[in-house]
């Protein structure tokens, strides 16, 4: 059995997007999983679109999911003398021909056949012409069998075939010199040696053009396997319309590498009923065969939920490092502030993402400068104050401790005025924090310390005084 080699194949003009991204992690797996070899390779043959700027966000967003290749990047700028050579090839051996139509007289056969019923494909007119002067404008078109049919074995979608009269005489070569992709990929996929390609079934219509020219050339034609597309809610190809759909944009909104791969995995991707899988997991279990054939529709809460599964059980350390960049672009320094490791702690538990997190780990180190007046309208002014009053008495009199400890000298402070927790709890929540959506008062009060903790109750106080 040869060695499995695969590769992704991005263009250059954009961002890595999320469909691009799950192809390129089935790749990745699949190579993986059997010792393969995982090759990538930027199609930059579009020089007018393609820029040095896309290829580095591929490159950064791949690297970010932690998919490492094994070969390249290989850019096919770079071949350009290879497929001349291989055009000349065909060209010498009679399979492929000069096109001397204008675009103007395509233009006009093609709106015929339409007019007519017919399929606007090339009619051949160039196919057996001779003695045409070089120095006018010409195309290479590849000389496509007529008859009979091309089918393959696809390794998700079953046997496709295709009527050769279905398909016309494919331009590999513009007027400009320049190959076009179908041939290229060709010529890559075959000089790279890649025995599976895997890519997205927008490409099952390239197939059988590619497989004759493979044949054409003499070269072993690869296996295919063409997953289905992603799609929105609305159940229409995924697109910018449905919200992010570049990788790193989801990670400038606070997804973890690992939960986006995760849920990439898992669209089209089953192995029984399993919903979290580690990096470990996905590579022993993945196997192409388990690709489904239908669509996917990309579900943002269900991504929401692993994410937040990640976070919750992600390592601490790492966190408080990942979560620095979204503090900073809140203009928050986390120097001569709590332990950041202390307050990711207090937060992991119930943040969806590292943006949410940062959010609410603002109040740690920027004091509140205004309160939630409508939650402190729900008690007694005296009530606050005499709140802030014991509080401050219990926690100067008293060593922190730890959480427990902290908990227990509240439902001190509860018991000897008669109070509830909520009374006490609620408005020393508002006074540290701002608001009322903050972890729990042992936690707050723990990490940010006895001394900034009675600052802020004191400036509570002055602010009830004030109203």
């Amino acid at each position: 059995m040869s060695e499995l080699r695969v590769r992704f194949a991005p263009s250059p003009t954009g961002y890595l997007h999320v469909g691009g991204a799950r192809t390129a992690l089935f790749n990745w797996l699949l190579a993986k999983n059997r010792g393969g070899t995982f090759i990538l390779r930027i199609e930059d043959t579009d020089v007018e679109r393609s820029t040095k700027e896309s290829v580095e966000a591929i490159l950064e967003g791949m690297k970010w999911l932690g998919m490492d290749w094994d070969e390249g990047p290989f850019y096919q700028s770079d071949s350009f003398p290879l497929y001349k050579e291989y055009v000349q090839k065909l060209l010498d051996a009679g399979k492929a021909y000069k096109c001397y139509c204008t675009t103007d007289e395509l233009d006009a056969k093609r709106a015929l056949a339409m007019e007519e019923g017919r399929k606007p494909k090339y009619d051949g007119t160039c196919r057996e012409r001779s003695g045409q002067c070089d120095e006018q404008p010409y195309v290479v078109r590849f000389r496509a069998p007529q008859g009979g049919v091309t089918a393959f074995d696809d390794l998700i979608k079953g046997t496709i075939t295709f009527p050769n009269e279905e398909l016309d005489d494919l331009i590999i070569q513009r007027t400009d010199g320049t190959p076009t992709y179908n041939f290229c990929v060709v010529i890559d996929d075959a000089s790279m040696r890649i025995t599976i390609v895997i890519r997205g079934d927008d490409h099952v219509n390239n197939t059988p053009r590619q497989i004759q020219l493979y044949e054409a050339l003499g070269f072993p034609v690869p296996q295919f396997a063409h997953v289905p597309m992603i799609l929105g809610a609305d159940k229409a190809r995924l697109s910018k319309r449905h919200g992010a759909t570049s990788v790193i944009a989801y990670r400038d909104m606070g997804f973890l590498p690992e939960a986006l791969n995760n849920y990439l995995v898992r669209l089209g991707w089953s192995n029984g009923d399993d919903e979290i899988f580690s990096r470990e997991e996905m590579i022993s279990k993945f196997d192409i065969s388990n690709v489904g054939r239908s669509p996917s529709v990309f579900n943002t809460e269900k991504l929401l939920w692993l994410n937040a599964h990640y976070i919750k059980n992600g390592d601490t350390q790492r966190l408080a490092g990942l979560l620095l960049p979204h503090l900073s672009r809140r203009g928050v320094t986390t120097l001569g502030g709590p332990d950041l490791m202390a307050v990711v702690k207090t937060l992991q538990e119930r943040a969806q993402t590292l943006e949410e997190m940062a959010e609410r780990a603002v109040f740690y180190y920027n004091a509140p400068v205004s309160y939630d007046e409508a939650a402190l309208a729900k008690f007694d002014k005296e009530l606050l104050q005499a709140v802030c009053t014991a509080v401050t008495e219990k926690l100067s009199s008293a060593p922190l401790g730890d959480i427990a400890a902290i908990d227990a000298l509240f439902k001190e402070v509860c018991a000897e005025n008669g109070w509830k927790m909520g009374q006490v709890g609620q408005p020393t929540r508002i006074a540290l924090s701002g608001g009322t959506q903050a972890p729990g008062i042992g936690e707050i009060v723990l990490t940010l310390g006895v001394e900034e903790t009675l600052r802020r109750i004191q400036k509570m106080k002055e602010h009830l005084a004030a109203k």
